[in-house]
């Protein structure tokens, strides 16, 4: 089978590619490098069964050629993290919104199945927990650039789900929570690797605001293994899943076990969200998936527990660092 990933040379993507080399798929890789970096791909640059291209989702005539020679599409290219949603919220919300639309056409006329990456961010303020794919969600105003970003995404599955009612196309939306796990950067604002990285220097590790906001970190492998099943199985067209682990964890408890799997001597500073992302910035208390329809529909749900998350970035860090 050949799959075209886009944004393949990413944090998810790149693990991905290297998980349907192995497993004895063609791969096709379309990447802007906004964020990715060919580095990831490492691994498998020498593979023939791996061809990459660097373009943008945003460029359609290139999207329709990459998308005719696929069988597969799985959609992960997009702007992500919250730093880069507040530094750039028009182009994120161009790249979000437009990119999945160019793909999602084309692969509706090629009569491709699609896999489209969402976000737990699309719940917004919902105090429904643990959140269901089903339940109703509470964004924030949309003069708040910080929601900016859960509403392309909500845009996305709407445009998704819309294609598939219409017999147009055979999509299945994944809304990832926090995934992490070896080759995440901090530099878009991704909370364990800064913690680590923070750590290990014997920095002062940064949270926001008072710690007690609560989060469920995922395994990219796990991540990886719910995509590869979701996009094989037919009962899953048409329908959005959570994917994360359900093992819920606060912030300044998640920056506490770093700096004690680490070893480190750094302090733990609490910073005001004003601070971090200027005024009037909102952030939810609480995102805890439910992994039920998961688990019905493919056998599977992420497990990884949190300490071997943190134990598998701690050694990436440390090791890039020459520690």
């Amino acid at each position: 089978m050949k799959v075209l990933v886009t944004g393949g040379a990413g944090f998810i993507g790149s693990h991905l590619c290297e998980r349907l080399i192995r497993d004895n798929h063609a791969v096709s890789v379309l990447d802007n490098l906004s964020t990715g970096a060919l580095e990831n791909l490492a691994a498998i640059a020498d593979r023939p069964q791996l061809s990459v291209t660097i373009g943008s989702a945003l460029d359609a005539m290139l999207v329709d050629d990459m998308v005719e020679a696929c069988d597969v599409v799985i959609h992960l290219a997009a702007a992500v993290g919250v730093q880069m949603i507040m530094d750039r919220p028009a182009a994120s919300m161009h790249a979000n919104v437009g990119g999945t639309e160019i793909v999602l056409r084309a692969a509706s006329r090629a009569g491709k199945p699609i896999l489209i990456a969402s976000t737990s961010e699309v719940y917004g303020k919902s105090t429904q927990i643990p959140f269901r794919e089903d339940a109703d969600i509470t964004l924030g105003p949309t003069a708040k650039i910080r929601w900016s970003y859960a509403y392309a995404k909500a845009v996305d599955e709407c445009l998704a789900i819309a294609y598939a009612h219409e017999g147009k196309a055979k999509p299945v939306i994944a809304r990832f929570f926090n995934t992490t796990g070896p080759r995440q950067t901090g530099r878009y604002g991704m909370v364990l690797p800064n913690f680590v990285l923070s750590a290990l220097r014997n920095e002062p590790i940064m949270v926001h605001g008072t710690g007690n906001q609560t989060r469920s970190f995922g395994h990219v492998q796990d991540a990886v293994e719910a995509i590869i099943r979701l996009i094989a199985a037919p009962q899953a067209i048409g329908q959005i899943f959570n994917v994360g682990n359900d093992e819920e964890v606060s912030i300044l408890e998640l920056a506490e076990r770093v700096r004690g799997m680490a070893g480190s001597s750094s302090e733990i500073r609490l910073i005001p969200y004003e601070q971090a992302y200027g005024p009037g910035f909102e952030d939810m208390q609480r995102r805890v998936p439910d992994v039920s329809k998961l688990e019905r529909t493919i056998g599977f749900r992420p497990r990884t527990p949190l300490n071997q998350i943190i134990a598998d970035v701690i050694a990436e860090k440390r090791a890039a660092l020459g520690l």
